[in-house]
This record gives C-alpha cells, sequence and structure tokens, in this order.
C-alpha cells in the first residue's frame, strides 16, 4: 500500500505557480517562465528535462520553494541524488513554512530510506497545515498500522475517506485498520465499497475472504480467493494469503496445486499413494530435518498446522516430544496411529509414548498387536520387555528380553 503512496508523492505531482505583477524580472532568464516548462515536461514524463529547467529557474531565483520542491520531487522519482532530493524538500520547507507538500515529499523520502522515525514529525506537521490532505492522513495511517497503533490509523483513515473523492487506497487502509481493532461489521463494509467500484482489486478481495472465513462464510470466502488467485500475476506474499485462505476453508488440494504453481514449495517424495507428502516451503522442510531439536520441532509444527491430520508429521511430533514432554508426545502418536492403525512404525511410537507415560497396560495390548503383524519389529519387543518388566510379569519380560538376546 505504502509503495503505491510514495508514487503519488514523487511520480508527477505539480504545483502551480501563479504569475503576478512581480515576474521576477531578470535580464538573463524569467524563473517562472523556466519553472513553467520544467511543469510541462515534467506532465509529460520527461522528467530529466524538468530537473534540469527546475534547477535554471533555482539559480536564477534561489528563493524559490515551489522549484526547490519540484526539484525535489523529480529527484526521488528517478531514485537519483536522494541527499539533494532531500535538500530540495528542506529549503522549500524553510522558505514556505506554512506549506504542507514540501513536508509530504520530505516524509515519503525518509519513509523510503528507512527513517520512520523522522517521518511522522513531518506528516503531523503536515495535517496540521492541510486537516483534509488524505495522502499525509494516508500515509501516517500506513506508519501507525506499522507501530502496532491500529486505533490511531483508523482515527486516521478515517478523516481520509471524510472526503467524498477519497482515493480507494484510503478505503482499502481504512478496512485493514478496522479488521485490526476488531471491527470487522465495518471493515466489510469499507472493503464492500472498494469492490463495488473497482472489483479486480486484489488486497480487498483477500482481505475480505480472510473475514469471511472468520466468520465461517466459506461459500463466499472461496469466491474472493478464486478471484484472488486469477489476479496474482506472480505475486508470491498474495499466493501465500491465497494458500492460507484455501487450508482454512478445507481445499488442500488446491492450496497445494497452487503453492506449488508459484513456487512457494517443491514437490516432496511421494508417498505410496502418489500425493505429495508435505506442504510447505523448502526452508521449513530443511528445518524440520535439522539436527538441532528445537528448530526441528518448530518447524515440523508449523508444517502440520499447514498439514492437518498428516500422520507422517504427527508421528514425527511425537518422537521429537518423547523425552522432553511425554503427554505431547502421546497425543501426537496417538493422532498418528489412529489416522494409519495399520502403520506399525506409528502403533509402535505410540506404545512407546504409553511406556513413557507408565501407561504400562494400554502399551502391552498395543504393542502384541503390533508383534503379531511384524513379529521382527525390534523396537516392540523391547518397550514390550519394558512394560511386562514394569508390571512385574516377569515371565513375559525374560521371554521378550531373551529374544533381544538373540537378535541383537
Amino acid at each position: 500500500m505504502l509503495s503505491a503512496i510514495l508514487a503519488l508523492t514523487h511520480g508527477g505531482q505539480i504545483v502551480g505557480l501563479a504569475q503576478s505583477e512581480d515576474v521576477f524580472s531578470d535580464a538573463a532568464a524569467d524563473p517562472v517562465k523556466l519553472f513553467e516548462r520544467g511543469q510541462n515536461a515534467h506532465a509529460r514524463g520527461d522528467l530529466r528535462k524538468a530537473l534540469e529547467f527546475y534547477e535554471e529557474a533555482i539559480k536564477v531565483r534561489p528563493e524559490f520553494a515551489e522549484a526547490e520542491f519540484q526539484k525535489g520531487s523529480v529527484l526521488a522519482a528517478l531514485g537519483e541524488r536522494l541527499d539533494e532530493s532531500e535538500s530540495s524538500f528542506r529549503r522549500a520547507i524553510e522558505l514556505r513554512k506554512d506549506w504542507s507538500l514540501p513536508y509530504i515529499g520530505l516524509s515519503t523520502l525518509q519513509i523510503r530510506l528507512n527513517r520512520e522515525s523522522e517521518a511522522e514529525p513531518m506528516l503531523r506537521r503536515a495535517i496540521q497545515l492541510d486537516p483534509k490532505n488524505t495522502l499525509a492522513l494516508r500515509v501516517l495511517a500506513d506508519l501507525r498500522l506499522r507501530a502496532n497503533d491500529p486505533r490511531e490509523a483508523l482515527l486516521l483513515a478515517r478523516r481520509a475517506t471524510d472526503d467524498s473523492e477519497a482515493p480507494l487506497a484510503a478505503w482499502t487502509l481504512r478496512a485493514h485498520a478496522e479488521r485490526l481493532t476488531g471491527d470487522k461489521t465495518g471493515a466489510l463494509a469499507s472493503l464492500d465499497h472498494v469492490l463495488k467500484l473497482e472489483p479486480l482489486n486484489l488486497f480487498a478481495l483477500l482481505e475480505r475472504a480472510e473475514l469471511r472465513l472468520d466468520e465461517g462464510d466459506l461459500p463466499h470466502a472461496l469466491e474472493d480467493l478464486n478471484s484472488s488467485e486469477a489476479l496474482l500475476r506472480g505475486d508470491k506474499a498474495s499466493a501465500s494469503r491465497v494458500v492460507s485462505g484455501y487450508e482454512r476453508a478445507g481445499r488442500a488440494e488446491d492450496a497445494q496445486r497452487l503453492a506449488l504453481s508459484v513456487g512457494l514449495i517443491k514437490a516432496q517424495p511421494k508417498n505410496l499413494e502418489g500425493g505429495i507428502k508435505v506442504l510447505g516451503t523448502p526452508e521449513e522442510i530443511t528445518a524440520a530435518n535439522s539436527d538441532d531439536e528445537a528448530v526441528a520441532r518448530a518447524a515440523l509444527e508449523t508444517l502440520l498446522k499447514k498439514n492437518p491430520g498428516n500422520a507422517m508429521l504427527l508421528a514425527r511430533l511425537g518422537n521429537a516430544y518423547r523425552t522432553i514432554d511425554p503427554a505431547r508426545s502421546l497425543d501426537f502418536y496417538r493422532h498418528a496411529a489412529e489416522i494409519q492403525p495399520g502403520n506399525a512404525e506409528y502403533a509402535t511410537g505410540y506404545s512407546s509414548a504409553l511406556v513413557q507415560a507408565r501407561r504400562f497396560p494400554e502399551a502391552v495390548a498395543i504393542l502384541r498387536q503390533v508383534i503379531r503383524s511384524t513379529p521382527d519389529n525390534y523396537a516392540a519387543h523391547a518397550n514390550l520387555a519394558t512394560a511386562l518388566y514394569r508390571l512385574k510379569q516377569y515371565p513375559g519380560a525374560l521371554d521378550e528380553y531373551q529374544w533381544l538376546l538373540r537378535t541383537k
């Protein structure tokens, strides 16, 4: 959103300069005419030619605030000599302290240079000078959102949208602030206003889809998600939001399809059924295989949120928590075993967690079933030996220990 605001500020803002009878007459050149030529070139998009005229006008008339402002704007738009751009905005402020535009130009340049703390006072001064300047209101609202102050951001955004000709960017900003302050009804109304005027506004569609998911309105949320997907044009940040939306709506296949198509994930090795094992970014999958157990656990939990009901992830989390949190380990393994009851590995993990939790009778029952289906399962025999011993069923425990000795 902020990039669009910056473009408005630096991409060709033209200020008029009315001629009066005092025309800065000069034998060598007329600064007003030079300025006007710069304005004409600026309006045509010929920024370099405009810069030449503005600089010539300043040479003739050093106290030419309007020319300094436009010089600063052009340099910012070109992305060149940004230190001179800042100096020009400051010079314009020095010459005309009651003019809001140089304050806005300087503040947006400071934001661009990651100097938000310096920009905020400039914006507040601009609003003091021009309380209805929607650009200053929007930029400051955006800053307050980034500072985690949605309440002031909403107040500013509401002021920006009081203007009947307020741009849609002001309304999308307002909707975002309303959502963050818990006013979902207001946010939906603001987004509906945007989409009525611009049905293909990607940001508004994504915001509304997420709000509708919050409210459980899956059919309409999916309509917005489908419309959003058609507008992505390789935008990975927005694509990630659509993927998350599909997941929340229970459309795992659509989430996986889109994530693969835009490169958010890479295809993982296929399981016996031929499907992708895990939906996640390459970074998440790498972290899940980290030797650092804490990193691996965090990554596995992130992947599980994207792949609810994935038995393999559940079992790996069961193993990851086995020694540090037996209760959680037990819960993960139990879910994995419930999803794939015929998987001996998951059943063994579950029984191991039961042993760790000292729930020996339950462990024995499961382990005997595992051994019936996989007689050579060493882990199952080892856990069964421990469980029987703890239950003081020594003959059975001795049989298991003898099996373990014969095998290893």
